[in-house]
């Protein structure tokens, strides 16, 4: 299959139809699990021939496509009696394509998952609770800092292998500010201070400062931990229609002042494609992404790019998963999926191989064994910046609720009827409040 030419790492919004459509199918794989649960409690088969193939399903660009690829075959090399059945496609539409291959009882062995359905599939029994393989070491997770090892825990069980530390990255444009002599926004920065840094910088480079973040749910999680609260609490929001009120008056003041992008332009913002963030199309001088993109928006512009934490305290960030792989549970070869997670995870060759294309590697070994062989600088660059964010982490929170990805698609379609004057803060967070309650089943 052939991806976008430049999928997010990280895609913000999954709406209208495919949202349904996806449920809809999630809610029909529900029983393929139940079906096969005595192969998946039974030993691995093989062919007559002694030979394993697993199926293997992520989503990225070409250049992850080459070098996951390129691990599996050095595994295969390792293993020769066990080859792959290799699939991928861009982030659009990819977990459309999980659900149908679930629902229709075809769910690859091994496949990549994120926040926003790692819950739900947990939920609905697809994915193996690999608790009991990190336990007699088959799955050696003891190399990965402790954030990194218990996020992909849902309900007790470990759904999930974290592949890749990401956190979030404020990315200003440094060839901008350097033109004009205007100083780069700093980690610490308060939200107000960075306001008004961005509103001196419209005012001097005539260009929007920073881009409208009342959209992006990991700069309004990062606010509201500064604030006491969380996305989650339990099985219930963390926060109150108060918090988004306030959130999104700071946001219609950094528009009120110019520090911001039209309501066009912010639109343009939240698009999932890395090519339309607005610090690489020349339309702000900041973004609000997650710092394992910098590669990624790098090869967009030629300006140079610099990175610091989200404005507020950094110990409000945290070391989140960039993704997972999960094996399917009703698979009829659980050992040799785990031991492949198991490798790719932790054996240095594999990760030299992989780098940090899908974030940090978790292994802190193999993490500081790239970082000493890397040459791309962007990569360097990505790497220094987080393990220096790194420094002040706080701790992560539970991995988001099942229906994660309707209260992220929620907020950037309300955030924006705010943003267009359409409705005032408060009707905006009272409406976003009813909606994210819906999308988690909150009653």
């Amino acid at each position: 299959m052939h991806p976008d030419k430049t999928p997010a790492a990280d895609a913000r919004t999954t709406r209208g139809h495919r949202t349904a459509t996806r449920r809809r199918l999630l809610a029909a794989a529900l029983v393929i699990p139940l079906a096969l649960g005595a192969a998946a409690c039974g030993g691995d088969d093989s062919g007559d021939d002694g030979k394993t193939e697993l199926s293997i399903f992520w989503w990225g660009a070409e250049g992850r496509a080459a070098l996951t690829e390129k691990a599996l075959e050095l595994y295969t090399q390792r293993h020769p009696d066990v080859t792959f059945k290799k699939t991928w496609q861009a982030n659009q539409g990819y977990f459309d394509k999980l659900a149908t291959l679930t629902a229709g009882g075809n769910a690859p062995d091994i496949f990549q998952i994120d926040d926003n359905y790692i819950a739900e599939y947990a939920g609905r029994n697809v994915t193996l609770d690999l608790t009991p393989y990190s336990g007699d070491g088959k799955l050696d997770l003891t190399k990965f800092p402790p954030g990194l090892r218990d996020y992909g825990v849902v309900d007790g069980k470990l759904a999930g292998v974290a592949f890749g530390e990401n956190t979030q990255g404020l990315v200003f444009n440094k060839t901008l500010l350097d033109k004009f002599e205007l100083p780069a926004p700093t980690t610490g920065m308060s939200w107000e201070e960075h306001i008004a840094w961005a509103e001196n910088v419209s005012k001097v480079a005539k260009v929007p400062g920073t881009q409208d973040a009342s959209a992006i749910y990991q700069a309004l999680w990062v606010w509201l931990r500064q604030q006491g609260k969380d996305l989650y609490k339990d099985k219930e929001l963390g926060f109150t229609e108060q918090d988004i009120t306030a959130w999104f008056d700071l946001w219609k003041g950094a528009r009120d002042r110019g520090a911001t992008p039209t309501p066009d332009v912010i639109h343009e913002g939240n698009a999932t494609d890395i090519s339309k963030q607005l610090v690489v199309t020349g339309k702000a001088a900041t973004s609000w992404v997650w710092a394992n993109q910098m590669p990624e928006l790098k090869k967009n512009t030629a300006d140079e790019l610099g990175v610091v934490a989200y404005p507020g305290d950094p110990k409000s960030l945290w070391p989140r998963a960039s993704m997972y792989f999960s094996v399917f549970r009703g698979t009829k070869h659980k050992d040799q999926a785990v031991d492949v997670l198991n490798f790719l995870a932790n054996d240095p060759e594999a990760g030299k191989i992989l780098g940090t294309d899908r974030g940090l590697p978790s292994n802190l070994d193999v993490r500081k064994l790239v970082a000493d062989t890397v040459t791309d600088p962007n990569m360097k660059q990505t790497i220094a910046v987080q393990n220096d964010l790194g420094k002040n982490f706080g701790p992560s929170p539970a991995v988001p609720l099942k229906g994660h990805s309707k209260v992220r698609s929620e907020l950037i379609r309300i955030a924006e009827e705010v943003q267009y004057g359409r409705q005032t803060p408060a009707q905006g967070a009272a409406a976003f409040v009813a909606a994210a309650k819906t999308a988690i089943g909150q009653g």
